[in-house]
């Protein structure tokens, strides 16, 4: 039986969402739940990898068990094990040929900045930008992004079946000094969001022209990966589309 789960949680603590041999991550966390419940040693598949740092909301994997299990009982089993920064929202039986990463359609993220001060209360969820930001500038930037364009100067992604080229909407809000950016799109590769904001970030300065995005955008010579990169504590994974 295959199972489809939805999770959340905090990235701060953990060195990204794939399993590494010598290091805290989000997978190897709920791998070793689930193993430990179910008494045999359990792989699950996310929707995709996030990054150090970086939280997740609706986060997706599937994995298999070969008994019948009460989900609901099962989900407040896993939930009970995991520490306070996972917890498990839902789990729905799927077909077998279903995959978690494969059968996705798009994904909406979210990236915040907070203007000024730091605040304590949500540094962790937010960039704390204290230099000068034109709001103005950062929206004409941010929105450069909209439609379906060759990202290949932001994401550091080496290879690409569908040759770096994704579609994606942007929409921005603001209010007081919280900026809030949500991004949906058919896929997002490596640092790509995070590129896209840094890129917005630095038109929001003054260290670039509305003109260094479209460039990038538009470049069909060679590859040249941009330099500027939002940090991770920003970025949300808000929902997978299936």
């Amino acid at each position: 039986m295959k199972i489809l789960a939805k999770v959340a949680y905090k990235g701060t603590n953990y060195l990204g969402w794939q399993r590494q041999s010598d290091s805290n991550t989000i997978q190897e966390t709920i791998e070793n739940v689930l193993s430990q419940i179910l008494n045999t040693p359990t792989i699950i598949y996310g929707s995709g990898r996030t990054d150090a740092g970086v939280h997740a909301k609706g986060q997706t994997f599937h994995f298999e068990v070969y008994k019948d299990i009460d989900l609901e009982t099962f989900r407040y089993s896993c939930n009970c094990l995991l520490p306070k920064d996972i917890h498990i929202n839902s789990l729905e039986k799927v077909d077998d040929d279903f995959h978690a990463r494969y059968s996705v359609k798009g994904k909406h993220y979210s990236y915040t900045i907070q203007l000024g001060e730091n605040n304590p209360f949500t540094n962790e969820f937010s960039y704390n930008f204290v230099r000068p930001f034109d709001i103005n500038k950062f929206k004409l930037a941010v929105v450069q992004f909209e439609g379906q364009f060759n990202f290949q100067d932001f994401t550091s992604k080496e290879e690409d079946e569908r040759n770096f080229v994704r579609n994606v909407k942007v929409n921005v809000v603001s209010g007081g000094n919280i900026v809030r950016v949500d991004f949906i799109g058919d896929g997002f590769m490596r640092y790509m969001i995070r590129f896209m904001i840094g890129a917005s970030i630095a038109v929001a300065e003054g260290k670039e022209k509305l003109s260094f995005i479209t460039e990038h955008l538009n470049n069909e010579q060679e590859r040249k990966i941009i330099n500027y990169k939002a940090p991770a504590e920003g970025l949300i994974l808000e929902e997978v589309f299936y």
